[in-house]
């Protein structure tokens, strides 16, 4: 598909040009084989949009007879994405959903009122070795969706719409920009695109959703003069246009970014290690609920499971990094 971009910002209209309202740089957590860098909740922003929570993973470097092995654990009130851009996580969740996650694709996880699933490298991948590096999100969901019946989506790299102009390529993976629009059905207004600048390119970003953000994947990014490298996360200005430039480097390389964001929360949400909920009161729930072992299991892997943390500490290790309480 292709597409034609929008007319420049207008210089010295402060309005066209002031976009970016928040910077926040993600906290790392090494996790031995892998980094993961946490961009969302931060203190400076709890959401953008329904995004809740954004992990960058990797890229990592994963030796014969090595790769992730997160062990069944529970999710409620939220949907989970995790998009690749390269290797391959075996996901496999209680409602019977067995299928590997790869680069491009869409594996759209519903917890509603609750759901439990595991990640991780599949043998044959263990066998031979993998690189791997993508991006981990969470949605909440909206109040009156919270409770809903838990559900699995999955939509592969071919059907999802690629916009191309010169020097500029966007996957819709969720919503709609660019003249084009995802197969994925959201619980509310979500915005998720892969986008890749070719040096000295530009991508130009509507105001027509209420909450964007971008996060810096690869090379260098100009927004109104200002230079953003890899792992940062800008919150646009809600109602401002803004303009990205792929910055020519002179290796040839460009640039990529992700797109996100959407219509915001009714309020903020309470997260406590895997739960997210709008009541407080609702996390105390699960906590129990999982300690008591009343959720139902993985088919085809029952045999561990990760136990609830049961202090701070416990909390901040458990998947290799914090949630905020």
């Amino acid at each position: 598909m292709s597409w034609s971009p929008c007319p420049d910002p207008t210089p010295g209209d402060a309005a066209s040009v002031d976009a970016v309202e928040t910077l926040i740089v993600p906290r790392a957590v090494d996790l031995g084989e892998m980094t993961v860098r946490r961009a969302l909740p931060s203190t400076k922003r709890q959401m953008v949009g329904p995004f809740i929570f954004f992990d960058q993973m990797g890229p990592a470097e994963f030796l014969t007879d090595q790769g992730i092995d997160v062990r069944p654990h529970p999710h409620i009130n939220l949907s989970t994405l995790t998009y690749l851009f390269e290797g391959q996580i075996l996901h496999r969740d209680s409602l019977g959903t067995e299928l590997a996650i790869e680069p491009g694709a869409v594996n759209w996880m519903k917890a509603g009122r609750g759901i439990v699933h595991s990640e991780r490298t599949a043998a044959e991948r263990k066998s031979t070795g993998q690189r791997l590096f993508g991006i981990q999100t969470w949605m909440a969901l909206p109040q009156h969706e919270e409770e809903s019946d838990p559900a699995f989506m999955h939509h592969g790299a071919e059907s999802l719409p690629i916009v191309e102009a010169e020097g500029f390529s966007a996957r819709l993976i969720a919503g709609s920009a660019f003249g084009a629009r995802s197969p994925l059905v959201t619980a509310s207004d979500t915005l998720y695109a892969d986008i890749e600048l070719a040096p000295g390119s530009r991508a130009p970003i509507e105001a027509n959703t209420e909450e964007r953000a971008l996060y810096t994947i690869s090379g260098t990014i100009e927004i109104a003069g200002d230079t953003f490298e890899p792992g940062q996360l800008l919150v646009l200005r809600p109602g401002d246009p803004a303009t990205v430039i792929a910055r020519d480097d002179g290796t040839g390389h460009g640039a990529r970014f992700m797109l996100f964001g959407g219509a915001p929360m009714e309020g903020p949400r309470y997260i406590w290690w895997n739960f997210v909920s709008s009541r407080r009161e609702r996390i105390e729930e699960a906590k129990e609920e999982w300690r008591r072992g009343r959720f139902q299991t993985v088919p085809g892997d029952e045999a561990e499971f990760i136990p609830l943390p049961e202090t701070a500490r416990e909390v901040m290790r458990a998947e290799g990094g914090v949630r905020y309480p």
